[in-house]
């Protein structure tokens, strides 16, 4: 199984830059898994695929502003980790400006990077907890090429977003409005989606590839719903990371847990819990990619990437989705 194997071509201007006008304005590709039929659907048909007995499962992590840039604009930070309020994990720009003992002013906070660790991240001590709401700024993925606005905040965050802790959205929620989600049979999990999620496989060999871990919460009340179910949908791609996870620790039903997980889905994976799943379009040769791969074919999701860019859809974050059943 090669990286490589998981590449395509596409068009820079079919990323998108900004959120459809109304949340759920968004194409839906729909693609039966048992049959390989390749349907072209809006977003706004969702819930004419629901069947009785289905559990949609959510993810409602909240995104926090967690890049800051200095006072004087030349450094900037992203806050991978609170290790307590004023010990952060970043990751920083410049490096070669950011070794122990530099500092970095953000308002009238001072922090100081006090270990460098070997994969190049930093340790910041603070000498008061910066002002996040005034100074901190979303961490758009790095695909979307423009600082982020007023819209960002409202609309790269779901509307049921309410544990806070990740870094970038579970954008497969992003399409659901309060009334659209009412119309479904729904429950949540959590997963704190890190930076991770943007960081390349940088190994030709998938199995060489070490996997980011985030910090995930299933409840009783979920696992419990989920063992019921007839059938599962997972709202992207992080839910299934959850459910997966979690059935790979049960041996048996699934039950609430809280903890991290590392889990790398990939060809061939033998789904345990996920029965549906709605996700986004991913970058070429991404972890993601290689998930949704392995819970249709390599061969029918790289053609329906295909059909995808012929038909002009938008892809990303703020982009169309697809279902796969």
């Amino acid at each position: 199984m090669r990286t490589s194997d998981f590449d395509f071509d596409l068009p820079p201007e079919l990323i998108a830059q900004r959120p459809p006008e109304n949340r759920g304005d968004s194409r839906m590709m729909v693609i039966h898994r048992d049959t390989g039929e390749i349907e072209h659907r809006r977003f706004a048909d969702f819930e004419s695929f629901q069947a009785a007995g289905d559990l949609f499962v959510f993810n409602d992590t909240r995104v926090v502003p967690a890049r800051f840039f200095s006072n004087d604009q030349r450094k900037e930070i992203l806050r991978l980790d609170a290790l307590t309020d004023r010990r952060w994990q970043c990751l920083v720009k410049p490096g070669k400006k950011m070794r122990v003992g530099h500092t970095i002013e953000i308002g009238s906070a001072t922090g100081t990077v006090v270990e460098v660790l070997e994969n190049g991240d930093r340790i910041l001590e603070f000498d008061q907890v910066p002002d996040e709401k005034t100074f901190g700024h979303l961490a758009l993925p790095p695909y979307i090429d423009r600082p982020d606005d007023d819209t960002d905040q409202n609309r790269y965050q779901t509307v049921f977003a309410e544990n806070e802790g990740a870094i970038a959205a579970p954008t497969a929620g992003l399409h659901f409005s309060e009334e659209k989600i009412s119309q479904l049979n729904h429950d949540f999990v959590t997963l704190h989606v890190g930076l991770g999620t943007f960081r390349p496989v940088s190994v030709e060999d998938v199995t060489r590839h070490e996997m980011h871990s985030e910090r995930f919460i299933i409840s009783r009340r979920t696992a419990e719903r989920v063992n019921e179910a007839e059938r599962v949908i997972a709202v992207g791609t992080t839910v299934v990371r959850v459910l997966e996870s979690c059935a790979a620790r049960s041996k048996g039903d699934l039950r609430a847990m809280e903890g991290e997980t590392d889990i790398f889905i990939y060809p061939p994976f033998q789904f345990q819990v996920v029965d549906g799943l709605l996700t986004n379009f991913h970058l070429p040769k991404s972890t993601l990619l290689m998930l949704v791969s392995a819970f249709a074919s390599q061969e029918l999701i790289l053609e329906a990437y295909r059909k995808a860019v012929e038909n002009r859809y938008r892809f990303f974050s703020y982009g169309d989705c697809m279902l796969l059943l």
